[in-house]
C-alpha cells in the first residue's frame, strides 16, 4: 500500500504526536523543525506528518465548509504536500505556512467548484422560468475571507507553542486588552519581563505567518 493510500485511513485529529521514530535523528537546518526538514528529504512518515498538522488543516476546512467536505479536502490537502514535498523548503519557512496555503488553495477550489455547480442549477431553473441571472459575485471575496482564517488559525497555533507564561502575557495584552501595567499588577511579572515575552511571542506568531507556498 503506497504512504498516500494510507491517507484513507486517517480520521480528523483528536490529539497531537509531534515526532515519529527516527525523525529526531534527521539532519537539521539551523533554526528548522526536525520533522520539517525530514518531510523535505523525503524520509518523513506521513501519519507522523498528519498527527503534527491536521488539526491546523482540519481545523480551518472545518471553519470554511463543515463537517463533511472538511474530512475529504483535509484528505485532499495532505495528498497533494505529499506529492509536492520536494518543493518545500524548510530554510523559507515551517511546514505548517507551507500546509495552511496548500490548505487555502484547496478550500477556494471546493467553494469555486461548489459555487458553478449552484450556478449551473440556478441557471437550469432560471431558463425554466425564463429568467436571466446575473454572475455570481461572491467569488470575489472568496480569496480574501480564506486567507484571513488561515492568519487566524496560523496565529492560534503559533500562540498555543509558545511556553505558558509568555503565552498568557500575549493574551493578556492582545485578546484581554490588557495595558503592560495592568498586565504586570494582575501576574506579578516585571515590566521588562513582560515587555519581552510580548516582543518574542509577536516574532513567533510573525514567523508563523510568513507565506511558505513552496
Amino acid at each position: 500500500m503506497s504512504t498516500v493510500a494510507t491517507l484513507g485511513q486517517l480520521r480528523p485529529p483528536r490529539v497531537q504526536r509531534r515526532y515519529d521514530r527516527g525523525v529526531t535523528s534527521t539532519p537539521r537546518a539551523p533554526g528548522a523543525d526536525a520533522l520539517d526538514v525530514a518531510f523535505a528529504a523525503g524520509r518523513a512518515d506521513l501519519r507522523a506528518v498528519y498527527d503534527a498538522h491536521a488539526s491546523l488543516v482540519y481545523g480551518m476546512c472545518r471553519k470554511a465548509l463543515g463537517g463533511t467536505a472538511a474530512d475529504d479536502v483535509t484528505q485532499e490537502v495532505f495528498v497533494s504536500a505529499w506529492r509536492a514535498r520536494d518543493r518545500f523548503d524548510p530554510a523559507r519557512g515551517n511546514l505548517s505556512q507551507w500546509l495552511a496555503g496548500i490548505t487555502k488553495r484547496r478550500i477556494i477550489d471546493h467553494l469555486r467548484s461548489e459555487g458553478r455547480h449552484a450556478n449551473r442549477r440556478a441557471d437550469e431553473e432560471s431558463i425554466d422560468r425564463g429568467a436571466v441571472r446575473g454572475g455570481d459575485e461572491s467569488i470575489g471575496s472568496t480569496d480574501a475571507v480564506v486567507e484571513r482564517l488561515a492568519d487566524r488559525a496560523l496565529a492560534a497555533q503559533a500562540l498555543a507553542q509558545l511556553a505558558e507564561r509568555p503565552r498568557q502575557v500575549v493574551e493578556l495584552a492582545y485578546i484581554h486588552d490588557l495595558t503592560h501595567q495592568q498586565i504586570a499588577e494582575q501576574t506579578g511579572l516585571p515590566l521588562g519581563t513582560i515587555k519581552s515575552d510580548i516582543r518574542r511571542g509577536l516574532q513567533r506568531i510573525r514567523e508563523h505567518l510568513e507565506p511558505n507556498d513552496g
